[in-house]
């Protein structure tokens, strides 16, 4: 094996070992993990929330054994795909091991990091953009069309994760339209590539279309209660952020387009990103769904970077430009990555207050941030689960019935009890909720805000309060556990009901 290879080897465990690295081990997995998992046992070609494909990775999960090691290995795994895309496209065009290394590092040391730390669509998102430039690069250096079909079943699986990948395709349309590489227009085979496109995605579409298309309803919801609330001016300034200790290197990478005549053919990038940016503004979009359109310019910029310091006593800087990124993340670590307690990391934020970086959502501010918070109180939310269930008449069906899918979730994945299932009226929980038996006994979740009512209580023989999760850090804090056991009135009428107004509600 080549000595670059062994470079990469060696990169590519850095990256996984770092995953696991910037989450402390009284955390456990965050609470959007949940619902992906549990697509592994409802597998489809689409659901509410999201494409299948994460569905799949839940599958591969579920059969390597159903534990964090995994989940977190995998978008751990995808981000280190990345960087060997990455990689790849340095050798292409014959950099130098600095180049590659200092590309590596760029990418190793950023945001990935804390987007690779969850089980979530954006992993892969990440990958199949790079990917889709990656094969467009290689079509204009090699003019070979097989790169056409392989951009075709990029923008195929990269639909089947995640729609924002069209915003990638409206943004490459601009910058090849406006460059001299238009001319790629007028090549059939770049329609056959669309067209395998099309045939991925196929499945997807079709199920969309015999569900009534739910990607409306969802965008709808966002659109409403999420994408509303963002602030153009800050999408765009928060995106240096992403790459903050690189940005040089992405930034070098832009300009090399302009100076480097070897990267003229690839302009296109530069108006590719304009454009992305531009309509994602529009669009009040969440400013991490374009960190998918920046590895690619790390491989024109490291290379960039790689000539202008090569000579003279520019090539000193060379150290400098690899230790700046590990530099700049190892000194914001404390503030982005559950790296140590609760405890701890409330002292630290407390010398940061003007940051806000622990107000919620809810405009309140609280001692860690929000999706540390969504990482604790599981496992005894499962364990008090399991205790009600115990509870119940074992030749009787019980039913768990959460506020949210996160609670949902959670109990399905660290519950010890063999068969048990938690469902929720929440995201695509309402598709999975089974009626095919009479309902007994039933055990509630609720948010401690909502309660258990007296009329929900008065509908059976009787109840038991079982517990509240105790941790104050959690954001489930205080949310009860409660016990009906012996149904007087038929509970499967009841929730049928309540399905199909969440269905009506999710359509509105």
């Amino acid at each position: 094996m080549s000595r670059n290879n062994w470079f990469l080897v060696g990169f590519v465990l850095i990256k996984i070992l770092l995953q696991y690295l910037v989450i402390d081990s009284g955390y456990e997995l965050h609470r959007d993990e949940f619902l992906h998992l549990d697509q592994a046992h409802h597998l489809d070609w689409g659901y509410i929330s999201v494409p299948p494909v994460t569905s799949w990775f839940s599958y591969l999960i579920y059969l390597l054994g159903y534990t964090e090691f995994w989940v977190k290995f995998i978008p751990a795994f995808l981000g280190a795909l990345t960087i060997v895309i990455v990689w790849k496209t340095i050798e292409g065009f014959g950099g130098n091991l600095f180049a590659l290394s200092l590309a590596a590092i760029g990418l190793i040391f950023s945001a990935l990091v804390r987007l690779n730390m969850l089980f979530q669509p954006n992993s892969f998102d990440i990958l199949a953009w790079t990917f889709i430039l990656y094969s467009l690069v290689n079509f204009f250096k090699t003019e070979k069309t097989t790169w056409l079909y392989w951009m075709g079943v990029g923008f195929g699986f990269g639909f089947l994760n995640k729609y924002n990948v069209a915003f990638l395709a409206i943004g490459l349309f601009i910058g090849l339209l406006v460059t001299p590489e238009r001319k790629i227009f007028k090549n059939p085979h770049l329609y056959g590539g669309l067209g395998v496109a099309t045939l991925i995605a196929l499945p997807n579409i079709w199920w969309q279309w015999t569900n009534d298309f739910p990607v409306i309803w969802h965008m709808r919801m966002l659109s409403r209660y999420q994408l509303v609330n963002i602030n153009r001016l800050d999408f765009l300034t928060d995106q240096p952020t992403f790459f903050i200790g690189s940005l040089f290197i992405i930034i070098a990478g832009l300009i090399s387009f302009f100076t480097q005549p070897q990267f003229k053919n690839y302009r296109f990038l530069f108006f590719t990103l304009i454009a992305t940016l531009t309509v994602f503004t529009y669009f009040r979009a969440k400013a991490y769904y374009a960190i998918g359109l920046y590895p690619i310019y790390f491989s024109f910029g490291a290379i960039y970077l790689s000539q202008l310091l090569k000579d003279g006593k520019k090539r000193y800087l060379k150290p400098i430009a690899l230790i700046l990124p590990i530099g700049i993340f190892i000194a914001l670590a404390p503030l982005i990555f559950p790296i140590s307690t609760p405890k701890n990391l409330k002292s630290v934020y407390e010398k940061h207050p003007n940051l806000g970086l622990t107000r919620w959502e809810d405009g309140e501010t609280y001692d860690i941030p929000q999706d540390f918070a969504d990482m604790l109180g599981w496992k005894e939310l499962a364990e008090k689960v399991d205790l009600a269930y115990s509870k119940a008449p074992k030749n009787e069906y019980t039913v768990i019935i959460c506020d949210n899918y996160g609670q949902a979730g959670a109990i399905n994945f660290y519950s010890k009890t063999k068969g048990l299932q938690a469902v929720t009226m929440n995201a695509d929980y309402v598709n999975w909720i089974d009626l095919s038996k009479p309902i007994k006994n039933v055990i509630l979740v609720r948010e401690v805000d909502d309660g258990i009512s007296e009329r929900e209580k008065s509908l059976f023989e009787r109840s038991e309060p079982i517990g509240s999760i105790s941790n104050p850090n959690s954001r489930e804090f205080g949310t009860l556990v409660h016990l009906l056991i012996g149904a007087k009135t038929d509970v499967n009428e009841i929730l049928a009901g309540e399905i199909e107004e969440k269905r009506a509600e999710l359509r509105e």
